[in-house]
């Protein structure tokens, strides 16, 4: 009896398993959304020239003076999928007290090649360039990235982006 039992056993395990198999098993070839799957692959190549909105955030933003002025924060885009405005933030210590600043991306301008600044020169028999304090880091002989831009230029001041109205992210 108990052999028998032992038998039941096996073969209803069996079946479970070939059931969890079969389950496991490749779509069929003529399965509707294959076709679909495979026209939303593209290559590599279709993007070249994007820019990788990850990389964007973050950015150093200067003004026209290659003046410090704050980072991106955010983008902020229409349901469509389009960049509407770009969120700075202006001042504060890692993200504390900062001040946040929405502004329509058409005014904010997108740099490939790092700042290149030229200092003023001191007197005396040997030139050296100086910085002022914000001021935009020497160009690196670096070559641009392709996905994504070194720096952004939007004309303002420090002082005159904690001046606009703060963004803040609405619950509603």
């Amino acid at each position: 009896m108990m052999l028998i039992k032992s038998i039941v056993a096996g073969v209803a395990g069996s079946a479970l398993l070939a059931t969890v198999a079969f389950a496991q098993a490749p779509a069929d070839k003529g399965d509707k959304m294959a076709p679909a799957a495979s026209t939303a692959a593209t290559s590599p190549s279709t993007y070249k020239g994007d820019w990788r909105a990850s990389k964007v955030v973050g950015l150093s933003v200067y003004n026209d003076k290659n003046e410090s002025v704050g980072s991106i924060n955010d983008l902020l885009m229409d349901k469509e999928g389009a960049i509407k405005a770009v969120v700075i933030g202006v001042g504060g210590f890692l993200g504390v007290g900062e001040h946040l600043v929405a502004v329509p991306l058409d005014k904010v301008k997108f740099v490939n090649e790092p700042v290149a600044y030229t200092g003023a020169s001191n007197t005396g028999s040997t030139t050296k360039s100086t910085t002022t304090t914000g001021a935009a880091p020497a160009a690196a002989s670096s070559k641009p990235n392709p996905w994504y831009p070194d720096h952004a230029v939007f004309s303002a001041t420090k002082d005159e982006l904690k001046a606009m109205p703060e963004f803040k992210y609405s619950a509603e």
